[in-house]
């Protein structure tokens, strides 16, 4: 069985005041929130049991009742005679089971924390672990997340990592996955280089915060010692277990938009816009 955890429960501090009272993550890309199209992403690589690692109050809150059927709303659509515009949530609730698991307001935070919140939703099952706030946009049919876990079979490596590639001009901007070739001819990650200083290739691979993984990758979450800057990172989680197991590099085809920023945001709302289908069946605004 494939699961999926999706990270939210960051402040939004970059979208400061709007994010004291609404999620970054619900933020709308046409009329649908960024982690919308998240969801229907995981949906499409066939994980059907989703956790969402949400923060404290009302943040959190917003997350947990889109996602959470409101029958009196959906009978006033159907009053109404308005079931097509609920269904762009209605088919969210028939195909996945949510969890919602609150990351507490403690002294440790970082992006491993969702992984090893959600231990227990895990058990012993393959997960995806990606951040709610990215937006990954295609042209057409296709799922990125899809892909992934089908490279990642046709390999045969334990565990594979999403990136997107961008001038080698713009590396210092990003963590950068450098790799490794196996004897099969893969390339599969040997570090990941947070924001290097000197890069000199035309293009880098860069983390987009999107890992398929084996449960057993939990031990290196569970192990995590704070970076420098006090976080407890998923990068150091796996670029340790990449030093005892192959995981994959896979490049997407997805346009990748950092909606954890106003910029990126702004821009994936723009791209999504120029579209005249929308990603992953989600209704077009």
């Amino acid at each position: 069985m494939l699961k999926a955890v999706i990270a939210v429960a960051g402040t939004g501090s970059r979208f400061f005041p709007i994010a004291k009272t609404v999620n970054k993550c619900m933020l709308p890309i046409g009329n649908q929130p960024v982690i919308a199209y998240a969801v229907a992403d995981c949906l499409a690589a066939g994980a059907r049991q989703i956790a969402i690692v949400t923060a404290a109050g009302e943040t959190g809150r917003q997350v947990h009742h889109y996602f959470t059927e409101d029958t009196g709303l959906k009978a006033y659509f159907t009053s109404r005679g308005w079931d097509a515009k609920y269904e762009a949530i209605a088919h969210l609730h028939d195909q996945a089971e949510f969890t919602f698991i609150e990351q507490p307001r403690d002294d440790r935070y970082g992006t491993a924390l969702p992984a090893i919140l959600a231990t227990d939703f895990i058990g012993g099952d393959d997960f995806l672990l990606l951040a709610g706030d990215d937006l990954l946009l295609r042209t057409g049919s296709g799922s990125d997340l899809a892909d992934l876990t089908a490279a990642r079979t046709h390999a045969g490596t334990p565990a594979a990592i999403a990136a997107a590639t961008v001038p080698g001009t713009d590396a210092h901007r990003y963590g950068i996955l450098t790799h490794r070739t196996t004897a099969a001819g893969h390339p599969v990650l040997h570090d990941i280089v947070e924001k290097p200083r000197h890069y000199k290739d035309t293009t880098a691979h860069i983390n987009i915060s999107r890992a398929l993984l084996p449960a057993d990758a939990l031990n290196y979450f569970a192990k995590l010692d704070p970076a420098a800057n006090g976080e407890y990172q998923a990068t150091d989680a796996i670029a340790a277990y990449s030093r005892d197991h192959d995981v994959l590099i896979h490049p997407v085809t997805g346009q990748y938009h950092d909606c954890g920023n106003p910029q990126g945001w702004l821009a994936a709302n723009n791209a999504a816009a120029a579209q005249t289908t929308a990603p992953l069946g989600i209704p077009a605004a």
